[in-house]
């Protein structure tokens, strides 16, 4: 059975398999609940029966289904206030407090802003370094800074291969052409949205370098895997863990620690933040000199004579940053335990729609076997019905969602960085324009090449996440979502809602 809660009533559809006495019994019972003149039948196919009704007391809903021993999911239509909630771009989706301000005291009494001579940027670096069990961290103004800082600590020649991944912001991907080198996207597992040691693969030539990995929305990407097979080509892999604060790949490495580099931002909605920041993690104590250096304009601080030994810029962290850092750093552990406690909730109260509805199909977003995610985002999988010739399930769920007080992404950055404007005519620009200049003239990706990545950015719907949801709240989620993808689902499966 099927049925809505519409308005203060009950409008219900029983399916009834085929017709028998047992289901007499059932049109009797249900005849005696409503009015006559509002219950129809109708045997479209001579093999079921549905009874479409309206039961004009909802606290009669239990009791039908209970006697008839049906059991079906519930949508309440009724009118209802929009949701309000937590907000990571201000202060009631981030944990930021009196820590913070002490901390800031500090820095701005000592009068020394800037992290050169400074206290507080090295001692974020050794802590967050330390929180990662890794010997070395460079902070940077920005998770882009911390990109091309791990990039600009190889040494790229112009011809260069670095392998990277479509879904992502173009911060991680323009560092590699403004070093020389050429792009090249691996695709993606259509269910995580991470690049694969099978995708990558298929990249390699003799040109590639570099390797890197993002851990999409805090669910880690076999790093391992990657590892295993660059290793041996002597190719660097980068771990890109900006929005996978403390997850844990198989077998319990934490998100950065698992590659030769990895990076992360501190930007405004990130798990840990400083507004804008970043961090370059490794355990190679050359490669933490070459990021130092690239990091500081190419000069090389504590040497007996320093000078501009490299190319580098000025991507220094400052001392302001790095307070709220280290106030926010300690309490890492307790943001990433919330957002899975919550992430975790809305999964056990959204699993009766996971699976198919009709034609349709809700995944849920639940970590790799073996993994742990971090829940920067909740991304919904939604798939039409097989043969659909439009790919706007998202879209159209994310509408009822918003105006449940849900803000979401459909479709997440809706085109793959390949397809962007930048990289259609790369020419028009000189550091582009130098980069390619020895790449082949052919597409840098389509759908016939990328299919998961196609599919990916089709069927995803983004909601935000941050620490500071209520049990209340999450709740509230969970009804905005059950009532949103029943109405959606109920429209596309014929028009009975």
């Amino acid at each position: 059975m099927r049925h809505w809660l519409r308005n203060g009533h009950v409008s219900a559809m029983a399916c009834v398999p085929q017709w028998s006495a047992n289901s007499t019994v059932l049109l009797g019972a249900l005849v005696g609940l409503v009015d006559r003149r509002q219950l129809h039948l109708r045997d479209p196919f001579g093999q079921r029966l549905e009874l479409h009704l309206q039961v004009l007391d909802p606290l009669l809903q239990e009791g039908l289904l209970a006697a008839c021993g049906l059991s079906c999911p519930v949508l309440d239509t009724r009118p209802r206030d929009p949701l309000t909630l937590p907000s990571d771009r201000d202060h009631t989706g981030r944990d930021l407090g009196t820590e913070e301000l002490e901390l800031l005291r500090q820095a701005v009494e000592s009068g020394h802003l800037n992290s050169t001579g400074g206290t507080l940027t090295p001692r974020f670096e050794a802590e967050f370094a330390a929180r990662h069990g890794l010997a070395h961290a460079v902070a940077c103004s920005s998770g882009s800074a911390a990109v091309h800082a791990a990039l600009g600590a190889l040494g790229l020649q112009r011809g260069d291969e670095v392998v990277t991944t479509p879904i992502t912001d173009m911060g991680a991907v323009l560092p590699i052409a403004y070093e020389g080198a050429i792009p090249v996207f691996a695709d993606v597992d259509a269910g995580t949205g991470n690049v694969t040691a099978e995708s990558v693969e298929r990249c390699l030539t003799q040109r590639t370098r570099a390797v890197i990995v993002t851990h999409l929305f805090g669910q880690p990407a076999d790093t391992a895997a990657i590892v295993a097979l660059c290793r041996p080509r002597g190719i660097v892999v980068i771990e890109d863990a900006a929005q996978a604060f403390l997850a844990e790949h198989a077998g319990g490495a934490l998100a950065g620690t698992v590659g030769d580099l990895a990076t992360f931002s501190f930007q405004q909605g990130k798990h840990l933040t400083t507004g804008e920041g970043g961090m370059v993690v490794t355990d190679d104590s050359g490669l933490a000199d070459a990021v130092a250096r690239f990091v500081n304009k190419g000069w090389g601080y504590g040497d007996a004579q320093p000078d501009h030994d490299r190319p580098g810029l000025n991507y220094r962290m400052t001392e302001l940053q790095s307070a709220v850092g280290i106030a926010q750093l300690a309490k890492l552990d307790g943001c990433v335990d919330r957002r899975r406690a919550s992430a975790a909730t809305l999964c056990e109260r959204l699993a009766d729609l996971e699976g198919a509805r009709g034609a349709a199909q809700f995944t849920l977003p639940r970590p790799q076997p073996g993994t742990s995610h971090s829940y920067w985002r909740f991304a919904l999988l939604l798939d039409e019905p097989a043969g659909t010739s439009d790919a706007l399930l998202p879209d159209r769920l994310g509408a009822r969602l918003r105006d449940l007080g849900v803000g979401n992404a459909p479709r997440y950055v809706k085109k793959p960085a390949f397809d962007c404007a930048v990289f259609r005519d790369p020419g028009r620009f000189g550091p582009l324009a130098g980069a390619f200049a020895s790449a082949p003239a052919e597409p840098l990706g389509s759908r016939e090449t990328h299919p998961g990545c196609y599919r990916l950015l089709s069927r995803v719907l983004v909601l935000p996440w941050n620490e500071q949801y209520s049990a209340a709240q999450v709740d509230g989620i969970a009804a905005a979502v059950r009532d949103a993808w029943l109405a959606e689902t109920g429209v596309r499966d014929g028009g009975r809602t």
